[in-house]
């Protein structure tokens, strides 16, 4: 149908059903092949003058379509008058699955489609061109420059009619349907007796509908998730990942900002020897030393050189003026080998700890290093060799790490909806259970 300049509008004409009397209204024009009597059901040839019968019917019930024929609205800054319904059903794996179209006309802009589903909408139009379809076990549809993936085939079967349509229409006719998706929009052919035609639908709330079309009520609730409906979750799932990203760097900044007003100060480092054979007492003292500026932590830093042991080390941190003590202790251990999965390690033989709001002054480090009893000879007479040095007022990164952590409990929550939410798409299409199904595309 051309989109500049068809034969100007007509006026609407009435005539009579000649299979039961009934008025019938023939809204589009010459544009109309085909047109069903309301009243009776029965498919009249619209270019007759005396709309001859085509095709009779008996629909086991009415169908009511939600927006009646010859409503008039708005779609795109263009008015549209509903001049055709036609109910359609595909059957996989036995179970009918049935969907309802309605036929809009303008004179100017020709025709294009409502398409409803379980309360999900399609605004849909021909299209001209044909797609570019690339075969094989996913096939995939190219059309200006966009990709759309294969979500169904099926045999449509058209079950009911009502109204004016450009075509043959019949009840009982069937096509071969293929639908590809690139959410909101959806490319749709349909191929029948040699004919391939081709469309492409956008998704669209009920609401809108109803507003456009000025229609009483409310439309039907949508129910599940349709093939081509788009995630509430991607454009917040971007947006969480962004604005995780921008705080993410903020508390990076923080935190050299932080480190450039620490002291970071090393006030003490001496190495030690350690005999678990020694008679000597394996508990000592450093020599003082001393924790300039204001109130703020202490790093303890301890270094062994264990290999296949462990050793647990009794710390206390004294202030040499009143005798406070700030008590503690680590476990040094290092373990590795080999085993039928390869080469392993375990723990480290290096390890810190952090004292927290500690007081200027003076001070010293009270160690006492012990080891796990073993009667072994070669066990008692080993010699752990450490050494130990302090830092004042260091920046505590576990806290930013937590706050990281925190920062994508957000992004990842919404990560994971999405994903939900098209694995739940691709679960109602022709290509469930397969590996790549799921991951949308942006």
């Amino acid at each position: 149908m051309s989109e500049t300049a068809p034969p100007p509008a007509g006026k609407v004409r009435t005539l009579n059903c000649p299979n039961c009397g009934g008025s019938v209204t023939l809204r589009g024009f010459a544009h109309s092949l085909t047109v069903v009597c309301v009243q009776c059901l029965s498919v009249l040839d619209a270019k007759s003058p005396s709309l001859q019968v085509l095709q009779t019917f008996q629909a086991r019930e009415r169908v009511h379509p939600l927006i009646p024929l010859g409503t008039r609205g708005k779609l795109h800054g263009t008015q549209y008058e509903v001049i055709g319904f036609q109910t359609r059903q595909i059957m996989v794996e036995m179970i009918p699955y049935e969907w309802r179209e309605y036929l809009l006309f303008n004179p100017y802009k020709g025709f294009r489609y409502l398409a409803e589903y379980d309360g999900h909408w399609n605004d849909v139009k021909p299209i001209k061109g044909v797609p570019e379809v690339t075969s094989g076990g996913k096939p995939e549809a190219r059309w200006l420059g966009e990709k759309y993936r294969h979500f169904q085939s099926a045999r449509a079967e058209t079950t009911y009619v009502m109204g004016e349509f450009p075509w043959q229409v019949r009840v009982g006719e069937s096509a071969q349907a293929s639908d590809f998706v690139a959410p909101p929009r959806m490319l749709s052919q349909e191929v029948s007796e040699g004919e391939v035609n081709w469309s492409l639908g956008e998704y669209m709330e009920g609401a809108q509908i109803w507003q456009n079309f000025q229609l009483p009520g409310a439309p039907p609730p949508a129910r599940g998730i349709y093939a081509n409906q788009p995630s509430p979750f991607a454009d917040r799932t971007k947006s969480a990942w962004m604005t995780c990203l921008w705080l993410m760097a903020g508390l990076f900044a923080l935190l050299m900002l932080a480190s450039m007003f620490m002291r970071q100060e090393e006030v003490f480092r001496q190495k030690y020897t350690y005999s678990a054979a020694s008679r000597v007492e394996a508990s000592h003292v450093t020599s003082e030393f001393e924790l300039k500026g204001r109130t703020s932590n202490v790093e303890v830093n301890i270094a062994t050189d264990l290999d296949n042991d462990s050793a647990y080390f009794n710390l206390a941190l004294i202030n040499a003026a009143s005798g406070q003590a700030y008590d503690f202790g680590r476990e040094v251990s290092y373990y590795h080998g080999r085993d039928s999965d390869g080469n392993w390690k375990e723990g480290r033989a290096v390890d810190s700890v952090i004292v927290p709001t500690i007081p200027a002054g003076r001070y010293y480090l009270r160690v006492e290093p012990e080891t796990e009893p073993n009667p072994a000879a070669f066990k008692l007479a080993r010699t752990i060799r450490y050494e130990i040095w302090l830092r004042r007022d260091v920046p505590i990164n576990l806290f930013f790490f937590l706050a990281a952590g925190l920062l994508l409990i957000p992004p990842v929550i919404v990560t994971l909806r999405r994903a939900q939410f098209e694995q739940a798409r691709w679960a109602e299409s022709g290509h469930a259970g397969d590996d790549e199904e799921g991951k949308d595309d942006d």
